[in-house]
């Protein structure tokens, strides 16, 4: 794996549902109400009944003064389970949604298989490499406390 690739993965333990993470983890058109590193997220293409072939913009704020944007298409949906996605733009590669239930709880494995492709990123990628895996693991972070804040909003028995 070169300096400018990346394999990324977080565990989540959501106290909640795999119907009601898997309700919001699905439109992602809601994730700027409860994930605060997601600016905006445009629809550009809408995708079949399923969701398959659906294209959107997403832009990130990071922990480091830059944001990022790229274009995500929906390229896999199993129902209640997986929803996998092609990235283009600033960077390039699969994401990979994985939900199971663990007891009343629902596991969530992200995986994020990404190339940079910001000039300056790649340039300084040999350095910045510890630093873009551990902004990676912020925002990740920031997504698992707000998705639990947003779901104990929706019910409060989940508030933990």
């Amino acid at each position: 794996m070169s300096s400018t690739e990346y394999h990324l993965v977080t565990h989540w333990l959501i106290d909640a549902s795999v119907e009601d993470v898997w309700r919001v983890l699905i439109t992602p058109e809601s994730w700027p109400e409860w994930w605060p590193s997601v600016k905006k997220v445009d629809l550009l293409r809408d995708g079949d009944e399923a969701g398959i072939g659906a294209v959107r913009r997403l832009t990130w704020s990071t922990a480091l003064p830059y944001d990022v944007t790229f274009e995500m298409q929906t390229v896999r949906i199993e129902p209640l389970s997986i929803i996998e996605g092609r990235a283009h733009g600033e960077l390039e590669g699969v994401g990979q949604w994985t939900l199971r239930r663990e007891g009343a709880k629902c596991h969530v494995r992200y995986d994020w298989i990404v190339k940079i492709t910001k000039p300056w990123m790649i340039r300084l990628s040999f350095l910045l490499r510890p630093v873009f895996v551990w902004n990676h693991g912020v925002v990740m972070e920031r997504g698992r406390r707000g998705l639990t804040r947003y779901l104990a909003r929706d019910n409060p028995a989940n508030a933990a």
